[in-house]
Parts: C-alpha cells; sequence; structure tokens
C-alpha cells in the first residue's frame, strides 16, 4: 500500500495528494501557457476539470494510481500536476506519468526534483524494482526530460492510446530499473545541488 495521505517535499517542490479543492488552482497553472493546447498530452481546461479529476480519484480509489499536485515551495502556488501510475507493488513496480507543469516551471529544476522525490520513495520506501515512464512518441519535450533522468528507452508502443481528437498515439516507454537507481540517484543529486 502506497499510504495515504503521502508527501513528498524538496527543496524547490512540494507534492501532495490531489484534491478536488485544487481543481481551480489546476486550471490556473494549464493556463500557464495554454497548456491544454498541446496534443501530445492531455492537459485539462475549465470544461474538463471536473471529469480530469474524477478520472484520477477513480483510479486512485481503485488503488491503480496516486495523484499528486505539484506545488512550488517558495509560494504555495499550484504548477501542475503527477501521478503515479499503473502500480503493481506485488510485482514492486510502478510508473510516473500524467506529469505537466506551467510553462514558467518548466526547463527549471521542479519537474526534475519531483521525479527524483517520486522515484526515491518508489525505490527505497516502497521497495520498487522498476519504475516506468511512458509517453507520446511525439513529445520530443518529454522524451528529452525523462532520458536526462537517466532512463532508459525500451521501445515504442504502437497504437498505444486514441488521443482526445481521434489520433492514433504511438507512446516511447522508458525505464529505470532497482540496480539501476543508486547511480541515477547520485547524477540527480549532483545536478539538483547545482
Amino acid at each position: 500500500m502506497i499510504g495515504d495521505p503521502l508527501v513528498l517535499e524538496g527543496r524547490t517542490v512540494r507534492l501532495e495528494p490531489l484534491t478536488p479543492a485544487h481543481a481551480a488552482a489546476l486550471v490556473a497553472a494549464a493556463n500557464d501557457g495554454e497548456l491544454w493546447r498541446s496534443t501530445v498530452t492531455i492537459i485539462p481546461t475549465a470544461a474538463t476539470i471536473e471529469g480530469y479529476l474524477a478520472t484520477a480519484f477513480k483510479a486512485k480509489a481503485a488503488g491503480q494510481q496516486y495523484p499528486f499536485v505539484t506545488l512550488d515551495r517558495a509560494t504555495g502556488t499550484v504548477i501542475g500536476t503527477t501521478r503515479y501510475l499503473s502500480i503493481e507493488l506485488a510485482h514492486r513496480k510502478l510508473e510516473i506519468g500524467s506529469t505537466w507543469i506551467g510553462a514558467s516551471h518548466q526547463r527549471t529544476s521542479a519537474n526534475t526534483e519531483a521525479k527524483y522525490l517520486m522515484m526515491r520513495h518508489a525505490f527505497e520506501v516502497l521497495g520498487a524494482i522498476r519504475m516506468q515512464f511512458i509517453t507520446d512518441a511525439l513529445n520530443t519535450q518529454s522524451r528529452r526530460a525523462i532520458e536526462r533522468l537517466g532512463a532508459r528507452e525500451e521501445g515504442i508502443l504502437r497504437n498505444h492510446m486514441i488521443m482526445p481528437g481521434g489520433r492514433y498515439r504511438d507512446s516511447a516507454c522508458y525505464s529505470i530499473v532497482e540496480a539501476e537507481w543508486p547511480d541515477v540517484k547520485r547524477r540527480l543529486e549532483e545536478r539538483l545541488a547545482r
């Protein structure tokens, strides 16, 4: 069991359990750069936030996901969201995904630190042996960010999803396994210290 509430805190970000009270703040974060215009990821708008949250809470209740809201520690402002997905604790594996951060916090340490906190908790507290990341094969920005974490590309999942506009999405699959975590952790800590 992941445990609830789970709060992960670093130097620049704080991950808290996503709640219905975060709806307006998430819409504001998505408006930072008009992220909802993206065709390679699913970002909520004021019109879709209720369904977006309902899906997250239903998956959490089923033990399949654990959604977080990402906050800027200095201001307490909601800057985005991320989740543990595909939780299979019996096999000691899970995925990090459904991640997005407002444009003003992209290309800062926020995303890297959030992923670091989630991976550290997964490998060192939950005893994970595999951490997976899946993103749209067309999302080069996300793919580069996942590679910078130290994840290895495993391949392309063809026709993996149907996007809101009807496009069949191919997804790039990456992973970090238990034996790689100490080196990945060291490199991420060095990077975050800079």
